[in-house]
Parts: C-alpha cells; sequence; structure tokens
C-alpha cells in the first residue's frame, strides 16, 4: 500500500515564532540539541516524547520563513517519501508545528562528515561506497538527480549503516535537468556549477567522496589528476579500482559513468580483487 502524504499548510510569519532553545519544546518533541546548522534550515536531535524515541527535526529558519521555502520543504518531503530504499534516509512526517514546518527523520549517529576526520579502513570504505552507489542508484532509476551528495548529507546509524538524506535541491531528471547550479562548491562537478546538472553529476561527486575515504585526502578544484595522496592509495587499492575512481571523477562528463547503476555494476565487480589486494598490501606495509 502507498503512503499517504504528509498534510501540507502555510506556516506563519517568521516574526511571530518563538525562537528555538536547546531542552525547549516543539509540539511533542523536545530538542536535545543542535546538530546541524545551515543557511535556511536548522537540525535538532529531539525525542518524541509520546513515543519515546530518538528523531532528528529539519525546521526552516525563522527570518527566512516564506511560501517559496515552505514550499521547497513540501517538494523535498514529497520526493523523499516517494523514494523507498534501505539507504536512503526516510521521513517518518512532515507538517506543521507549532507555526513551524518540520520534516522529522530517524536520528543518525553521526554523519559520514564526521566519521571521516579519523583514518578509515579498506574494508570500511568500500562498504560506505557500496551503500551509497545502492542508494543513487535507486533515486536515479526512479529519475531523480540527487545534486548535493556530500558527507554531511550522509547519515551513519549502527553497524556501520547508511542512509543519504537531503534530497532539498534534488532535480526529477525528466523535468528539471537544466537550469540548475545549485550544490555545495567542492563536492560538485564542473557542468553542475555551469546550471547543467546530470546523472554523471552525481557520479562525480560519488567518485570524490570514494576518494576521500581511501585516501584520506580531499580532491580540489580544478580536479586535475593525479589527486593529492594518489601515492599512498597506489599502495592500498588496486589499480582496477583506482581506474574506476578516475572514471567516474573525469573532467568531460561523457567520459564518466553514465549513472550510478554503472558506477555501482562496476564497483561490485572489482571487490574480490580489491579485497585481496588491501589484504595482500596491509601484510607487505
Amino acid at each position: 500500500m502507498p503512503k499517504p502524504s504528509p498534510s501540507f499548510i502555510h506556516a506563519n510569519n517568521g516574526d511571530s515564532l518563538k525562537p528555538l532553545r536547546v531542552n525547549g519544546r516543539l509540539g511533542k518533541y523536545r530538542l536535545n540539541r543542535r546538530i546541524g546548522q545551515g543557511g535556511f534550515a536548522d537540525v535538532f536531535a529531539a525525542t518524541d516524547t509520546l513515543l519515546s524515541i530518538k528523531v532528528a527535526l529539519k525546521i526552516p529558519n525563522a527570518h527566512w520563513v516564506s511560501d517559496e521555502l515552505i514550499n521547497e520543504f513540501r517538494r523535498e518531503a514529497k520526493l523523499t517519501m516517494s523514494l523507498e530504499h534501505p539507504n536512503i534516509l526516510p521521513i517518518r512526517d512532515a507538517n506543521l508545528i507549532d507555526g513551524r514546518f518540520v520534516i522529522v527523520t530517524p536520528l543518525a549517529a553521526r554523519t559520514l562528515d564526521d566519521r571521516l576526520k579519523n583514518r578509515m579502513s579498506f574494508e570500511t570504505a568500500f562498504e560506505f561506497t557500496s551503500q551509497l552507489l545502492a542508494a543513487v542508484s535507486y533515486a536515479h532509476a526512479n529519475g531523480v538527480i540527487h545534486c548535493d551528495i556530500k558527507p554531511e548529507n550522509v547519515m551513519l546509524f549502527d553497524n556501520d549503516y547508511l542512509r543519504l538524506g537531503d534530497f532539498g535541491i534534488a532535480k526529477v531528471a525528466q523535468n528539471t535537468i537544466s537550469g540548475s547550479g545549485t550544490g555545495t562548491l567542492g563536492y560538485m562537478a564542473p557542468e553542475q556549477a555551469m546550471g547543467k546538472p546530470s546523472k554523471r553529476s552525481d557520479v562525480f561527486s560519488l567518485g570524490l567522496i570514494a576518494y576521500r575515504m581511501f585516501s584520506g585526502k580531499w580532491p580540489e578544484y580544478p580536479f586535475e589528476w593525479p589527486f593529492p595522496n594518489s601515492a599512498s592509495i597506489r599502495r592500498r587499492i588496486h589499480p582496477d579500482l583506482i581506474a574506476l575512481i578516475r572514471k567516474s571523477v573525469a573532467i568531460k562528463p561523457r567520459d564518466r559513468f553514465a549513472d550510478a547503476d554503472k558506477m555501482e555494476e562496476a564497483w561490485a565487480k572489482s571487490r574480490l580483487k580489491a579485497t585481496r589486494f588491501a589484504k595482500r598490501s596491509r601484510k607487505t606495509a
């Protein structure tokens, strides 16, 4: 049975809203701590006091509240609710609470951005990339381009279980493929920055994140190969895997994988050789 669509109504004027405070209440939710702060919205870890469960609340900043912004949040909620996949962060509710539009999701242990502050094993990096590819492949198969794949939007749960969130600027490929230069600089493909996003743009972002997990270094614009720490990565991972990552971050879109599904296929095929190579590398290090 399909999920019911959430009900939406307009929010009050931002000037009339009470400020959000840690340990304060918003409807049935107790705000435990602020875990994210952006230009247009804040994210709080909260407790659903009726169900006694931990959740995350994404809430537009009061001074930015407008019909246009609320419509963007409505669209994000509806789009995400249409994507049912184990590696996509689900939305539990999206509604008006005490005059504020609120998107409610499961509360992650941390983000991939948090995890990247520490060294990552080959096995963990490979598994995280596999899960991320599964999520984006599913979105692409449903005509959705994420357009803002970055570590801050990748949620990690217990047992290294990963879910991709924040489809706030995602584009439905067949209808809104052009005219968007939105995204986050540093993770964005060159053509996306020029307002021409495609599935290949998401592939580029996936490649950058994979490289960062394996190498410990972020590639930077103009993204010329070899990337930083390339000598270290050559000792650590199989040449076929390096070639795969390099293909995903090619400057020209036509030189990349056509979509995440094609990249996922190649990634899965590389698993056995890449894992054996990594084990041998550790023994000889």
